[in-house]
């Protein structure tokens, strides 16, 4: 990934996207224009890919609250719905999944692409309307296939690759917030993706400490 975008229009400026040489801004909008439903991984993504194991087996799996606020934004102010694809099928996952209301669950998933096949058919959409974001090497044929991909900032070098977007926040610390929002801003404006001032969230614009 090369050609970080410093310059230039607000909405580019305050994600700082890395973006492919190829891509320029006006392709990207487009593409994220188009976006109906956004797909994601788990470990890697939702979380930071570490779990808590005892000795029964795994246990626990840290989850970042911000990531929930981003598919609840995205479900309320643009009618973007998500889905998790994974190869994970654990408790701790469906809990969350089930507290988030996503509507598009695939748990013990070793096809993706296979999965997105399914998804696409049985929902009338296409490729160019689906975004994915994966951190690893079974995302790939995914995200070379949808319309918009993403990547956390620490994904495996495969993925990032193959994303159109690399993303500045790692797996599990905002990554797919960072993704949402960007579609967000680009489907409805930056200023209308921003809560009022009473709100507890704003939508962060500015430079990094």
């Amino acid at each position: 990934m090369v050609n970080n975008h410093t310059n230039g229009d607000s909405l580019f400026n305050s994600y700082r996207w890395t973006l492919p040489a190829t891509t320029n801004r006006e392709t990207l909008q487009d593409m994220a224009r188009r976006i109906l439903l956004l797909l994601t991984d788990s470990d890697g993504v939702l979380t930071d890919g570490g779990v808590y194991c005892s000795p029964r087996g795994e246990e626990l799996k840290r989850f970042n609250v911000r990531d929930g606020m981003g598919i609840e934004r995205l479900r309320r102010l643009a009618g973007v719905e998500t889905g998790i694809v994974s190869r994970d099928a654990s408790l701790a996952l469906r809990a969350r999944a089930s507290k988030l209301g996503i509507s598009e669950l695939h748990l013990g998933i070793a096809d993706k692409s296979a999965a997105l096949d399914d998804i696409m058919r049985r929902r009338g959409l296409s490729p160019e309307q689906i975004a994915f974001i994966g951190d690893d090497v079974n995302d790939v044929a995914v995200m070379r296939r949808v319309g918009l991909s993403a990547c956390p900032a620490d994904g495996m070098p495969a993925a990032r690759e193959a994303a159109v977007l690399l993303c500045h926040y790692n797996g599990g610390q905002g990554a797919f917030r960072e993704f949402a929002e960007f579609i967000l801003a680009v489907q409805i404006g930056a200023d209308k993706s921003v809560e009022p001032e009473n709100s507890a969230l704003s939508l962060w614009a500015g430079e990094r400490a």
